[in-house]
């Protein structure tokens, strides 16, 4: 079977060169959105050449790969026809599918790392990778959904669902979604150069690069599935209020609750109060806009429910350690 690889100028080597492995069931969002990124900064224009990146798709065999809505993907070439690369991406899916990965995959992973050759993974790839055991002692950033299933799986694992991107120097993991849009981009710029490796951006839409720390996850989404009613109704509550917070009081009477049994179900589950739970979603989600929006410090104090901006201050610098002002300042200025 032939597939369609266009051409590299003669003479021209590529900059950063990338395999795909594709897991079975494997989804597609994270996929298209990592190889358009790379797509894009490889060539001038909308030409698709791969000049100045290299990709290929690999397999244990050539038999199609179906994703997770059922539509295939074939690999270009078997393990044992693989060549040299920068960077092995695998692209993980549903984790009930993660037992049909062939074993002949994490050998074709543990020995390419042995080579030196850095390892991606994308959604559940990071189930994937942990499997070789290359992950034990590090880091893995996992979706919120994932967690107790991963820690249960790898414990010598440490799971973070708070970052966009994990790089834990030759491994590095992203939860899926637009976020391997982001790791790519990271990649490409320090391969390709920023202008480079930027360049996918607006043609994919996106209005700006997102560094690792600015995740758009919901903060203390693993409460919503604790097993506990109180503490699962409460959570959605409170995130539907974060402009307007309410009483302890009030929320217990609006899920038929005591305000003891509210209190004694939170310190259970999240080892706080309700109030202070509440409160740490408005911060987290307070320094989220800062680094995604271009609201005045004054605005988002108020569109996350505090009363004035020195209130907000003065919990966001116990929080975080930094003033609302100096936080945005400082990691502005590492983007530029």
């Amino acid at each position: 079977m032939e597939f369609w690889t266009p051409e590299r100028p003669d003479g021209q080597e590529p900059d950063v060169r990338f395999a795909f492995i594709l897991t079975p069931a494997f989804t597609i969002l994270p996929l298209a959105g990592f190889a358009d990124a790379v797509r894009h900064s490889s060539d001038e224009a909308d030409r698709s050449r791969q000049i100045f990146c290299h990709w290929e798709v690999l397999g244990h065999d050539l038999a199609p790969v179906h994703s997770s809505t059922g539509m295939a993907i074939t690999p270009w070439k078997t393990y044992a026809e693989a060549g040299a690369y920068d960077y092995i991406v695998v692209v993980g899916g549903l984790i009930d599918q993660l037992e049909g990965v062939h074993p002949d995959t994490y050998e074709f992973l543990r020995q390419a790392h042995a080579k030196g050759t850095k390892l991606v993974g994308l959604c559940t790839g990071s189930f994937a990778l942990a499997r070789t055991g290359l992950l034990n002692g590090r880091r893995a950033a996992i979706h919120a959904h994932h967690r107790p299933e991963f820690m249960r799986m790898f414990p010598d694992v440490v799971p973070v669902e708070n970052e966009l991107y994990v790089s834990e120097g030759d491994i590095l993991t992203c939860p899926g979604g637009t976020a391997a849009i982001d790791l790519a981009v990271e990649i490409l710029i320090e391969h390709c150069g920023r202008s480079r490796g930027m360049k996918g951006l607006t043609a994919l839409v996106v209005d700006e690069h997102r560094s690792a720390h600015e995740v758009g996850r919901l903060p203390y989404q693993d409460l919503e599935e604790c097993g506990n009613w109180r503490v699962e109704q409460a959570i959605r509550i409170m995130r539907q209020k974060l402009r307007e917070p309410d009483t302890t009081e009030h929320l217990a009477e609006m899920l038929g609750s005591t305000v003891r049994q509210l209190n004694r179900v939170f310190l259970q589950h999240a080892k706080a109060t309700p109030q202070e739970v509440w409160r740490d979603m408005r911060l987290q989600h307070a320094r989220w806009r800062l680094m995604n929006s271009k609201r005045t410090i004054t605005q988002i104090s108020y569109e996350c429910g505090f009363s004035d901006s020195s209130h907000f201050s003065r919990w966001f610098k116990t929080k975080f350690g930094e003033t609302p002002k100096r936080y945005r300042e400082q990691r502005l200025a590492k983007q530029r």
